[in-house]
């Protein structure tokens, strides 16, 4: 057991897990204090170091990309102070700073502990249920929703939209920016229908305006760490193409469908990306209109017969047939749902039809 205790807290390791304990003393940041017990497993460490200082060093653990969802939802824009990776050593006690993370090191060498991004939180964030009051009102979550009681002080057009409530299926991305004293931070939540708005944070219904104490504001942290850490991963948006919420207006869930941000209001370009959306080997419609056709001359080399290709085994008619229904299902969910206006949800409609 390789152990360092400071004023700042202490550090232990056992050989597999990292225990970061935060200090009770005053000078340590309420963050700190109130995110509390921190057990690092090995396989999330990327690296320690230790940087002695005139008066006092520092011990700092690096983690992998992707382990912690903390870091990712903070995006190392923590102060060095609330860190919870940092601690700060009297130079009395850089020698035991330096044993500790001997002993890291040496794991890590053993173990063979690769440095590369994981692909998925190795720990587990904050606790839920957890509640933050932050100077623009308070945000709760419960591992199912988020709920955003606006205070006296928030813009009215918040106010006047009553309590939000965001469930968690909804929910794509949460972007946080603290308090700095000098600037105001922000805790936005992107879901589906405001992945688009450009609203600014004093008027955005799913977002708080951090502007009052930095310290307690520091605090909201805890409910974007909490958040982030049951929101899918980002290595499986990166290897998916497209994560929950990055699909673009107008696209199917399943990517089956027309990206309406592309074609949207251009009736031309919606019949072209419909009919990009056939599978391969089924005949397609012409993306423009056809020229007048040229007869063939006798000594021109025959052309293949195109529906040769969709009669392979890939993509029998009856497969075809399938996939063409659904996606007539889809255009028409999109087109109650407002999607698809009714100009875009005919041409789109005429250009799977004449797959048929």
């Amino acid at each position: 057991m390789a152990e360092i205790i400071q004023r700042d807290g202490t550090w232990a390791f056992d050989g597999s897990t990292v225990r970061i304990t935060p200090g009770l003393h005053r000078s340590v940041p309420l963050f700190r204090q109130t995110y509390g017990e921190i057990a690092v497993p090995l396989e999330a460490v990327a690296g320690v170091v230790y940087e002695p200082e005139r008066k006092r060093g520092r011990l700092r653990l690096r983690l992998r990309e992707g382990a912690d969802p903390l870091l990712q939802a903070t995006g190392g824009r923590l102060p060095d102070a609330a860190d919870p990776y940092r601690l700060s050593v009297d130079i009395d006690r850089s020698g035991v700073a330096e044993y500790v993370a001997e002993e890291i090191r040496h794991a890590l060498l053993i173990e063979q502990i690769p440095k590369e991004p994981a692909g998925a939180y190795l720990l587990p964030g904050p606790p839920v249920p957890v509640s933050v009051r932050s100077s623009d009102g308070t945000v709760s979550f419960d591992g199912a929703r988020v709920r955003i009681d606006w205070s006296d002080t928030s813009d009215r057009v918040k106010r006047a939209t009553g309590p939000r409530i965001i469930a968690l299926p909804d929910l794509v991305q949460v972007e946080w920016l603290p308090n700095s004293g000098y600037e105001d931070g922000f805790l936005r939540f992107v879901t589906n229908d405001s992945v688009f708005s450009k609203l600014p944070p004093e008027k955005d219904p799913f977002a708080l305006d951090l502007w009052g104490s930095a310290r307690r504001d520091l605090l909201t942290a805890l409910v974007a760490t909490a958040v982030m850490a049951r929101l899918p991963h980002p290595s499986a948006r990166t290897a998916g193409g497209h994560g929950r919420g990055e699909l673009v207006r107008g696209e199917s869930v399943r990517g089956e469908l027309v990206r309406g941000e592309l074609v949207r209001g251009d009736p031309v370009r919606l019949q072209a990306a419909a009919e990009d959306s056939v599978p391969p080997g089924a005949p397609r419609t012409s993306r423009a209109p056809q020229a007048p056709q040229v007869p063939q001359l006798p000594h021109q080399p025959h052309q293949p017969h195109q529906p040769q290709s969709f009669q392979s085994p890939q993509s029998p008619p009856e497969d075809l047939h399938d996939v063409l229904l659904r996606r007539l299902r889809e255009l028409g969910e999109l087109h109650r749902d407002g999607v698809l206006t009714d100009e875009e949800f005919t041409t789109t409609k005429a250009a799977v039809l004449r797959d048929f």
